[in-house]
């Protein structure tokens, strides 16, 4: 199957920052000259990036690889939503593979599961955090590395084994079109209770992704027991958007089955953990300064934190 890439950044390369370091994410185009990025990660690979308001210098390139555009096959076709008692999943079908390779991978992966983390608030629910501040909810992509691994519980406990692709979900009066098939009210109410299941017909991956190839990549561990330490995080720089009644729904969702007291799902997120000497790395591109950009087409390709996170 063709891989087909995603929009191209101004930069070719991957740049790696430490702990300790900070950087800029934008610059006057698109941020005030104060806000500047502090990027953090945790322990049990849960991370954060900090937004502080004050002034820092321009971090030292560490290292840099090439980069590698994020390219992933175009595909979908049929899957089935459960509720598991824990979160919202779905898993496609066998007959219809999507593979995401490129980006800070070395080998392809293969996408096994969807999971859907959200809160009892709109201020909460995602398991990154921007600006010491949450967003309403965050989607997960699983993908296990297909080309060493038979199947996601062998690349599980095994190096190299799992990409977690993570887009935050904020609350809006426009839905997500993937989104919207899973979240409308014919769908969701199908999955209520724990252990409940319902097919969805015609998904297209390739709806679900916010349009832009800016991420931030670290390797970490799973969210969920038994968390193990195999997992590399790509975190998209731009969200996807529900409806406050799509968002409402999630939130009548049981962990409990029909005979058991009612308790809602919301809440389904990890807290933040401290960080562990990771570093991460993006192809965000540090070097475009706004005004100082030499065409329009450059500034368009910068990293437009306030626009589309901070709004």
């Amino acid at each position: 199957m063709q891989l087909r890439p995603l929009e191209r950044t101004a930069n070719k390369e991957m740049r790696r920052v430490s702990e300790g370091q900070v950087a800029v994410l934008s610059v006057s185009a698109w941020l005030p000259l104060s806000l500047l990025a502090h990027l953090l990660l945790s322990s049990l690979s849960l991370s954060l990036f900090y937004l502080p308001s004050r002034r820092s210098l321009w971090t030292p390139c560490d290292s840099p690889v090439q980069f590698l555009l994020l390219v992933r096959d175009s595909g979908g076709g049929s899957g089935t939503m459960y509720n598991t008692g824990r979160h919202v999943s779905l898993r496609l079908d066998k007959e219809h593979l999507v593979n995401i390779s490129g980006g800070p991978m070395t080998y392809s992966h293969r996408l096994e599961e969807i999971r859907l983390h959200f809160g009892s608030e709109d201020s909460q629910g995602s398991e990154h955090l921007l600006n010491g501040q949450a967003f309403s909810g965050e989607v997960q992509l699983i993908h296990y590395n297909h080309e060493l691994y038979t199947n996601v519980t062998e690349a599980a406990k095994s190096p190299n084994g799992l990409v977690v692709v993570s887009i935050f979900i904020k609350v809006s009066d426009s839905s997500n079109p993937f989104l919207n098939r899973m979240l409308n009210r014919d769908t969701i109410t199908r999955i209520t209770y724990k252990n409940d299941a319902y097919l969805l017909q015609g998904l297209n991956i390739e709806e679900l992704y916010p349009e832009t190839s800016s991420f931030i990549t670290y390797d970490g561990s799973m969210t969920i027991p038994p968390c193990y330490e195999t997992a590399s995080w790509i975190i998209m720089n731009k969200p996807v958007y529900i409806t406050r009644m799509q968002m409402h729904s999630l939130r009548l969702l049981s962990q409990n089955q029909p005979s058991q007291i009612f308790l809602s799902m919301s809440d389904n997120f990890r807290p933040v953990q401290p960080l562990n000497n990771r570093c991460i790395r993006t192809n965000i591109n540090f070097s475009l300064q706004g005004k100082d950009c030499p065409n329009n087409r450059a500034q368009k390709l910068q990293y437009r934190v306030n626009e589309w996170l901070l709004k």
